[in-house]
């Protein structure tokens, strides 16, 4: 009961003010998420309002007040109990830092999967041609014709062309690498429509080339040169080829569904985000990829110090990393708190 009707006014007209620029903001953000502490607040406001209204309705007098005060509750009732799903707008920036790297770590299984078979089959080729130096001309595919030489001379033919590598032949050269790559990436996605044993082969078959063309410069005392070469673009192309083969294995999971009660066309509809947002990742990687192997990685010494070739290719590498681990990570730490709320909650009160 309210005994001094404009002292109560005066009171509770900050908390309501307060209420009504919450609302307001969320309704000009489109229903962006809000911190545990805000979403606190907010429904304490809210519950105060709502009280304030609830003794409002005993007076005959300020019918402005309790209809704006109406007004106030019925929106902030509709905030705390909405169902529909919101419609955000899309923002590449948050999309980059914070939806692939967030993707990728959900789906992180796939990816240490992916390349842990590519492990394997590396390790296959560099046994293979280390005990059978005739195994290089059998397993390699044409178009790596110009690896099947001795890597000495082919060093030594790089580093002699080194200064005649044209603009134009750079530019094909990096547009023929990103399609290249990019269409094995796709056809690593695919293949999971074959429950994941296209995807299995492809990373495999892959894996023994790697392997076998490292032995071979390896045993030929080549380290170095072979370093500089694959560094500045293998550390982005190869990592964006096995999650291309990730988005494979979670497409050949969800068609298994091994354990999951759901049916096919809910188990597709619910990774399909997920797909779409890895194959993009991996587009934006291999198109970098191409870019740097056509203008940095051809370029050998005496023009280009390898040194610098493998510095290049180690910050690529770390800032990788700390993309795909940490980007992201403050929204998820974020969300799970919101999550546990209600729980920590009640466990306080019991």
């Amino acid at each position: 009961m309210i005994i001094d009707l404009q002292r109560f006014l005066a009171a509770e007209r900050p908390f309501w003010i307060e209420l009504e620029k919450l609302l307001d903001g969320l309704e000009t953000t489109g229903g962006a998420v809000m911190q545990f502490e805000q979403a606190r607040r907010f429904h304490y406001l809210y519950e105060r309002a709502a009280a304030g209204l609830a003794k409002l309705n005993t007076f005959s007098s300020e019918p402005e007040t309790r209809r704006y005060l109406e007004s106030l509750v019925a929106r902030a009732y509709g905030e705390i109990n909405e169902t529909r799903e919101r419609q955000h707008r899309f923002s590449p920036w948050h999309w980059l830092f914070q939806t692939l790297p967030q993707t990728f770590r959900r789906r992180i299984r796939a990816f240490w999967l992916a390349l842990g078979i590519t492990m394997a089959g590396a390790l296959f080729g560099g046994f293979a041609v280390a005990f059978d130096p005739e195994a290089k001309a059998a397993i390699l595919p044409e178009m790596f014709a110009n690896h099947m030489g001795d890597p000495a001379e082919r060093v030594a033919k790089e580093e002699k062309d080194a200064k005649g590598h044209s603009a134009e032949r750079m530019t094909s050269f990096s547009a023929q690498l990103m399609v290249n790559n990019i269409s094995v990436s796709i056809r690593a996605l695919a293949f999971g429509v074959t429950y994941g044993i296209g995807t299995i082969i492809l990373l495999f078959y892959n894996g023994i080339i790697l392997g076998l063309v490292t032995a071979d410069y390896v045993m030929a005392g080549q380290t170095v040169f072979l370093l500089g070469w694959l560094l500045p673009h293998g550390v982005i192309e190869l990592p964006a080829i096995f999650i291309g083969a990730q988005a494979g294995l979670v497409l050949a999971g969800a068609l298994v569904g091994w354990g999951r009660r759901e049916t096919l066309r809910a188990r597709l509809r619910a990774v399909a985000p997920d797909l779409m947002t890895l194959i993009c990742g991996v587009a934006l990687m291999l198109v970098w990829a191409g870019i740097v192997e056509a203008f940095f990685s051809q370029f050998h010494a005496p023009v280009l110090p390898y040194s610098v070739k493998i510095t290049f290719g180690c910050i690529e590498l770390m800032a990788l990393i700390f993309f795909l681990s940490r980007c992201g990570r403050a929204e998820e730490e974020q969300e799970k708190a919101t999550a546990a709320a209600p729980l920590l909650e009640a466990k306080a009160r019991s």
